[in-house]
Formats: C-alpha cells, sequence, structure tokens
C-alpha cells in the first residue's frame, strides 16, 4: 500500500523540492489531494502529480477531512505553518511542514504541544542535513574529530539575491526576510554540528539600508528588480548567540549585502582538536568542506573533497538532498528509521531566530529562562 499524501500549498517550494521528490517516490507514496488558496495552482499538482482522482481544494479544512490521507506536506507562508500544522495534527495525521517551523517562538510551541498530543510523527524541510558535505561533517562531528565545538559561524551572504516572487518581502506572510528565509537553514545546520540546543542569550540586529531604497535600474539583482514600496522585511540580519555551555554562535543573513562573497547554508566550526569550513551553496566554493588542524607540528588545512590523492571522503551528489529528506522521512512512518530533523531540534531554531528579531526591535539582549 502506498502512503496518502496531501499537499497544503501549491507554490514555488512544492515545485522545485517536495513535488520532485514524491514523484520519484512513487513506489511508496502517492498525491491525493493538493490545496492552495488559488484554485489553478492546486488544479496544476493534482494533474501533473497526483492520481487520477486527486481531489483539489481551496480550504485546507477540507482536504483535512479526507480519512485517507495519512501524510500532510504543509508547504504555505511561514505565518500560516501553525494553524494548518495545529489542525493537520488534530485530524490524525503525520506533517512535514517546511522551514521555518513557525514565523514566531509562540506560534512553534502551539504547533509542538498539538504534534505530542497527537501521536503522529512531525519533520521541518531542512534539506541541507541531507547534503554529502553536511553528512560528512556531522560523522566527523559524531566522531570526535574536531572537538568541543565553542565557537561557530552560521552563513547566510547574498549579495543580491532577492526572491521576487510569492510573498518572501511581505512581512504579514512571512514574519521576516533573510533571517527567518536562509538564515534558519544555517543555524539549523550549525547547531546540529555542535549537537547543541541549549541557548542562553541573543543579541540581534537588523538593517533595511537597501531593500527599500534601491530602484530597480541599480538593483542588480539576477532574480528580478524588486519593488521597495512593498519591501517591508529586513534585508540584513546579525546575531551574537550564547549558548548554556559558554559557546559563542555568531549569525549573519542578507538578501543583499554589498560584501566581495556570499554563501547560503554554511556553517565555520571552531573546536578544541580542529576546525572546519562548510562553505555552503552559492559563491565560488560551492558545497566544499575543508578541515583545519594540527598534522606533524604544523597548522594545515585540508581539501576534504579531494584528500588523499583526489579520492573523495564522502560520496559526490549523486542523490539531490531532497530526495534524501523524502526517505528518510518515509523510512521513519514505516518504522525504518529515525527521523534527522527533530521537532525538538528546529523548535529551537525558531526561538532563536524569533529572539533576533525581539533584540533588534527592543536594542536589548534576549535571556532565555528555559
Amino acid at each position: 500500500m502506498k502512503h496518502k499524501v496531501g499537499i497544503i500549498g501549491c507554490g514555488g517550494i512544492a515545485h522545485q523540492k517536495h513535488l520532485p521528490a514524491l514523484t520519484n517516490a512513487a513506489d511508496r507514496a502517492e498525491i491525493v489531494a493538493a490545496c492552495d488558496i488559488i484554485e489553478e495552482r492546486a488544479q496544476e499538482v493534482a494533474q501533473n502529480c497526483g492520481t487520477p482522482d486527486c481531489k483539489v481544494f481551496t480550504d485546507y479544512h477540507e482536504l483535512l477531512k479526507m480519512d485517507e490521507i495519512e501524510i500532510v506536506y504543509v508547504l504555505t507562508p511561514n505565518v500560516s505553518h501553525c494553524p494548518i500544522t495545529v489542525a493537520a495534527f488534530e485530524a490524525g495525521k503525520h506533517v512535514m511542514c517546511e522551514k521555518p517551523m513557525a514565523a514566531s517562538a509562540e506560534d512553534a510551541r502551539k504547533m509542538m504541544d498539538a504534534w505530542k498530543k497527537s501521536g503522529k510523527l512531525f519533520t521541518i524541510g531542512y534539506q541541507n542535513r541531507y547534503r554529502a558535505d553536511s553528512q560528512a561533517l556531522k560523522r566527523l562531528c559524531e566522531e570526535g574529530e574536531l572537538g568541543n565545538i565553542y565557537y561557530a559561524q552560521a552563513h547566510a551572504l547574498r549579495r543580491r539575491g532577492v526572491p521576487t516572487w510569492g510573498v518572501f518581502t511581505d512581512k504579514s506572510q512571512q514574519g521576516g526576510g533573510p533571517l527567518i528565509d536562509i538564515g534558519t537553514h544555517s543555524l539549523d545546520l550549525t547547531l546540529w554540528f555542535m549537537d547543541n540546543y541549549e541557548p542562553a542569550t541573543v543579541t540581534g540586529v537588523t538593517f533595511d539600508k537597501l531593500g527599500k531604497t534601491l530602484e530597480p535600474p541599480v538593483q542588480g539583482n539576477p532574480m528580478g528588480a524588486w519593488d521597495p514600496k512593498t519591501f517591508e522585511v529586513e534585508d540584513a540580519a546579525f546575531a551574537f548567540v550564547t549558548m548554556k555551555d559558554g559557546s559563542l554562535i555568531t549569525i549573519d543573513a542578507s538578501w543583499i549585502l554589498n560584501s566581495t562573497e556570499e554563501r547560503c547554508a554554511s556553517s565555520y566550526l571552531c573546536g578544541t582538536n580542529a576546525g572546519a569550513e562548510l562553505t555552503g551553496v552559492g559563491g565560488e566554493n560551492n558545497e566544499k568542506l575543508y578541515l583545519n588542524k594540527i598534522m606533524g607540528g604544523k597548522q594545515v588545512k585540508i581539501d576534504v573533497n579531494t584528500a588523499a590523492g583526489g579520492v573523495d571522503l564522502f560520496p559526490g551528489k549523486t542523490v539531490e538532498p531532497y530526495d534524501v529528506e523524502c526517505k528518510v522521512w518515509l523510512d521513519a512512518i514505516e518504522g525504518k528509521g529515525e527521523l534527522i530533523v527533530k521537532p525538538e531540534q528546529a523548535f529551537t531554531v525558531t526561538k532563536i531566530l524569533d529572539a533576533v528579531y525581539k533584540s533588534a526591535q527592543s536594542g536589548k539582549q534576549v535571556v532565555f529562562d528555559d
């Protein structure tokens, strides 16, 4: 029997990531319902990716009434993650929700409470954990290669990379800009590598220097021109996060920054035994992994990708991360393995992001008391 899937939100992330993954896993899962506030989008998904009798909805409540649906994908703007996810758990469904978990820590907590009551599985779409370089670095961390990681940098920098489709610059729908959009990936990776989910304090600052002022002729945005008049979110954010064990994480996130380099879903780790640099996606060093350590009394930088005479220490990019994400998700539902992205971890990411925004707004440090 194939798993019956309902898709809620039929926009860009559905087409770029989840629909291709589910299509590639067609022997295990099938889409029996599609929902979007724009009916034509749901009809397109139903026609191209669904079963012959795939249902189409514009109200997610109606989709959730379908008893045969076992799994729901929540692929909507950030602020709607909470009500849809809570309703899905109350309807007895497993939930795959796109990143971030929610637009606020308060909403994320509601989602966590609903999940715990449901007895169902819950995961968040942090697909960068499934990249070959990310998996290799995680293994090195688990094996103690870096020792105690006490300082880390989470990078999500674009020189010019404003998404000009959907609702990315609409604060009422997204809750924020590059920090909540791409910074969430870098922070998730960094916390995962460190295996540290106990933040103590957060100090953050956000900027809106360029998004609301640059006019189309001088924007230089590869994704097309944006309208400064409707640019409601930050264009850059930076944060200083101390953890309860004394370790430190810095975060930088931007869609628009007059920087000489860019890197997204990137992490820089410094441990007591060695350091590591995951260059991430974007920029000249796309998805590279480097180690910094002492060998023979000298400090050396090792290119893990081409070490040992060109023999890779981890497999090349033979499958897309979203395909691995889908396999891990379905395996967990079938009791064949553990989730890699756990709800508690994604909740901590949202708590930190929320604290950055609150600190930036108040000008004060946010202290966690839980």
